[in-house]
């Protein structure tokens, strides 16, 4: 049955949603960009109503899902997850992905590779524990293997994690220092083979470099 648009009003809160009347009553609201091809005195068939609902909710997941990526960088899981707990149908969220990956706004190798690079230069930590914040994100392992294949290895990290936390024990002696390194390099995600010889490595450093103060 047709139904005649008699009004549309951009929302007070929202002037980016239209109000749209049908026969002189409050019908739904629609993203200006769904309503944007309708005007005052055209018939709706329901099928077109209806289709124009659909189109809605996908442009109103793709806002939520733009704005969910705007603070930083998000994986595909992380997107999908979070418009799931908004509500939103995995047909919705599968279009929301897509148009982000077609527009270049999600790519989980890329974020996986930066994740990477940050990690080993700001917070340095063991490849395993990387692969493993990788993995809760969502990242498939063929993702992750890439973004690891130019990574150091973990002597190299842990050696960068060590001297970047070691000034904060420098007055310490030896024992307090070893426990407290040892710990700080095994929530890094270190193994102990790694750690210890390491350990002794940095205390040497340190002692030398008061020395020849």
């Amino acid at each position: 049955m047709n139904k005649k648009i008699t009004a549309l009003k951009a929302q007070k809160k929202n002037p980016n949603r239209i109000n749209v009347y049908l026969d002189g009553e409050f019908a739904f609201g629609l993203s200006r960009i769904v309503a944007a091809w309708l005007s005052v005195g055209q018939a709706l068939e329901d099928e077109q109503i209806t289709r124009m609902q659909e189109q809605d909710a996908t442009e109103v997941a793709l806002d939520n899902a733009v704005k969910f990526i705007s603070y930083r960088s998000r994986t595909e899981s992380e997107i999908r997850r979070k418009l799931s707990e908004k509500g939103f149908s995995e047909q919705d969220i599968d279009k929301v992905l897509e148009r982000l990956r077609s527009n270049g706004l999600v790519a989980d190798e890329q974020f996986a590779r930066s994740w990477v690079e940050n990690r080993s230069v700001a917070h340095p930590r063991s490849r395993r524990l990387m692969a493993m914040e990788l993995r809760q994100k969502g990242v498939t392992d063929s993702d992750i293997d890439k973004a690891l294949e130019g990574t150091e290895d973990d002597d190299e990290l842990a050696y960068q994690a060590a001297t970047q936390y070691a000034h904060r024990l420098a007055k310490l002696d030896w024992d307090k220092f070893r426990e407290r390194l040892s710990g700080y390099l095994m929530r890094r995600g270190f193994a102990y083979g790694t750690i210890a010889p390491l350990v002794r490595r940095v205390w040497s450093e340190l002692q030398s470099v008061e020395d020849s103060a």
